[in-house]
């Protein structure tokens, strides 16, 4: 397998990973604070949606890269 079929499947597997689950979540240590042996921080828990057209295109855009790859070899 060559680097653009690789690339496209990736791509497919991506647009469908986006589609099914619609969004992701991820936690970022915030606000530090050190006091002798004390220590405080807060965790942050952002959340960010994946459009749905974005998740179309990817599998589009991994479809056409299998055929143009395809054509080629």
């Amino acid at each position: 397998m060559n680097g653009v079929k690789i690339a496209a499947i990736l791509l497919i597997v991506a647009g469908i990973l986006g589609l099914v689950y619609g969004n992701f979540s991820y936690t970022t240590d915030t606000h530090q604070a050190k006091l002798g042996d004390l220590e405080l921080s807060v965790q942050e828990k952002q959340k960010v949606n994946v459009p749905v057209w974005a998740g179309v295109g990817a599998i589009m855009l991994g479809a056409g890269l299998l055929l143009v790859g395809s054509k080629k070899s």
